[in-house]
């Protein structure tokens, strides 16, 4: 997710169940305490479920009172503290005997709020089943919700029939709309099926539209904008619809520009001109970017947007330049650890990972997991890591030699337990060289040497596709 929020806006989008995702709680969640089970014996169902669901929205607006700096740390304390105790009251809600009609969805809700997908499809299905005289929204918010869940457990016919009972009724909210045809779009994919796949993608592209023009939450909505569009791209490209993949790309542009937003007008591009040159056409590729500042002028009237669109892909410049190229050789290697020195030529027939970080860079350590699990999974399938770094004349925080911070190095792959190699460079020529003025920057390398992916930053999205595209690369013999 690619957006800043206000802390108000986060407390309001994850206290609104709407949003809450499907993930279960930790196994390390506190169970509710004797004096927890006394306090609310006399609680309604409904009562628990509107305590839990407003718990961060309150102590946001508690915060802020109390003029506490919001930070990012306190944010999830917060919303972990609203996830447990929205599980221990659906534990005690569990606990009780002859519940019934609305005391199913709202213990379906505390479930769905606490990320125990299993327990809320449970209590939703008998809401479902057994409520007499159901309120319609409730309804509707429970079938949304077992649709999520049927989807993800590939129950594919469950959740289309169930998505046709809903259509039919009303209301039809666009969020349980875009969440649930997203969620059938992500499992069609993942099962290969992709006219099914494209055909759940459109949809949530289709309401991710509608809402970011109204959305309380203009970060959320744009969020969901471009993961709806990038999707729908992406399972077009992996068919090789290739018209109805740029024409997706198209729209979003046009989308972003429509909303005014810089960030997801650039993604598109940069998505298009990726695509063209992965496919071959790489002249009209640099030509879409030469022509994207003068298009983004027509596009946007407000020139702060046209030149964030500018900046953005001026710094992305070096990499369209490198990409479909033969990869450039590593220079000015000072020391290789703990391997012997090789070159990029000499590791044709591998895929090759470099890995241009830092030990002060904390998103580069954040990616270290990631980097240790590649090599051990893909490195007998043909994959090559190497972390490439250079001297920076410190080490600890104290100044060093060169001799010093190689000492420090050999200490910092130790304790870190990197399998792979360093490459230690006695300058910035690489960085350069390969347009790594960010770090981390990671560049795949395909088993003919050539560039096939760069890109800048550390996150878990960003990680699950460099794992995709380590994959796709080592499949090509």
């Amino acid at each position: 997710m690619r957006y800043l929020l206000s802390s108000i806006l986060l407390a309001f989008i994850f206290a609104n169940s709407d949003y809450a995702q499907s993930r279960r709680v930790t196994p390390n969640t506190p169970q509710p305490t004797t004096s927890v089970v006394t306090e609310m014996k006399d609680s309604t169902a409904e009562e628990m479920f509107t305590e839990a669901n407003t718990y961060a929205k309150k102590k946001f607006a508690e915060f802020e009172a109390k003029k506490i700096p919001f930070s990012d740390n306190l944010f999830k304390q917060t919303v972990r503290e609203q996830k447990q105790l929205a599980a221990k009251y659906a534990t005690v809600l569990a606990g009780r005997e002859n519940l019934k009609g609305e005391d199913f969805y709202y213990a379906g809700m505390l479930n769905w709020l606490a990320e125990n997908l299993d327990n809320a499809t449970e209590f939703f299905q008998k809401y479902i089943a057994t409520a007499e005289n159901p309120a319609v929204e409730k309804l509707q918010t429970a079938r949304s919700i077992v649709i999520v869940a049927s989807a993800r457990r590939k129950k594919f016919d469950e959740a289309e029939k169930l998505l046709a009972d809903y259509l039919k009724a009303e209301p039809v909210k666009l969020t349980e709309r875009l969440r649930m045809e997203s969620e059938l779009a992500k499992s069609y994919r993942a099962e290969k099926n992709l006219p099914k796949a494209s055909a759940h993608a459109e949809e949530a592209y289709a309401a991710s539209k509608i809402l970011v023009k109204d959305s309380v939450s203009r970060a959320r909505a744009l969020d969901d904008l471009l993961d709806a569009g990038i999707a729908a791209f992406e399972i077009y490209r992996d068919g090789g619809k290739r018209q109805e993949a740029e024409n997706t790309l198209a729209d979003l542009r046009k989308t972003a520009a429509l909303v005014g937003s810089s960030s997801v007008y650039y993604t598109a591009i940069d998505e298009n001109i990726k695509y063209l040159i992965a496919t071959g056409r790489k002249p009209l590729a640099l030509q879409m970017y030469s022509n994207a500042p003068a298009q983004a002028e027509k596009d946007f009237t407000a020139k702060p947007l046209q030149e964030d669109v500018s900046r953005r892909l001026k710094r992305r410049e070096k990499h369209y330049k490198l990409l479909g190229e033969v990869a450039p050789e590593l220079t000015a290697i000072d020391r290789w650890l703990p391997g012997q020195p090789q070159t990029l030529a000499s590791l044709r027939g591998k895929v090759v990972m470099l890995d241009f970080w830092a030990t002060w860079c904390a998103p580069c350590i954040d990616a270290f997991p990631s980097l240790i699990e590649w090599h051990q999974n893909y490195k007998q399938d043909g994959l090559e890591i190497l972390g490439v770094t250079k001297y920076h004349g410190e080490a600890e925080g104290f100044p060093v030699d060169n001799a010093a911070e190689i000492e420090f190095l050999q200490r910092f792959k130790k304790v870190q337990r990197l399998p792979y190699d360093f490459v230690i460079a006695k300058d910035n020529t690489n960085q350069i060289i390969y347009g790594a003025g960010a770090i981390p920057t990671a560049v795949l390398i395909d088993r003919k040497g050539v560039i096939r992916y760069i890109e800048t930053g550390s996150s878990a999205s960003r990680e699950e596709e460099i794992r995709a595209e380590i994959e796709k690369l080592l499949a090509e013999k």
